[in-house]
């Protein structure tokens, strides 16, 4: 096996690996209905986990899946939904948790 294919190897299988993130979204992101946006992508992305608003304003999710899942959440809670404006995303990786799907924490 050349280092190449090594390489491509090594970086399929570090892609898909699972990993838990705690994610927290700044910004105008409550009252704008980030929660249930957040479930709807997560739940098509197939990542677990749950989001909840924080007495702070900002909004807290715990996310397991892929790398590649995971990146694409975190694409998205960039934005949000339309009626969202985020200032920061601020993310942690977690040890690893398991969930059945994904909930809205209230």
């Amino acid at each position: 096996m050349c280092a190449e294919q090594l390489y491509v190897n090594t970086s399929l299988y570090l892609s898909n690996m699972v990993k838990t993130l705690s994610i927290t979204i700044t910004g105008k992101v409550q009252g704008v209905f980030f929660r249930q946006s957040t479930k709807e992508v997560a739940s098509e992305l197939g990542i677990t986990g749950t989001v909840r608003n924080q007495p702070d304003g900002s909004v807290h999710i715990l996310a397991t899946g892929t790398e590649d899942q995971l990146n694409k959440l975190l694409e998205w809670c960039k934005k949000g939904p339309s009626r969202a404006i985020v200032t920061g995303v601020h993310t942690e990786e977690q040890d690893l948790r398991h969930f059945s799907g994904f909930t809205i924490q209230r």
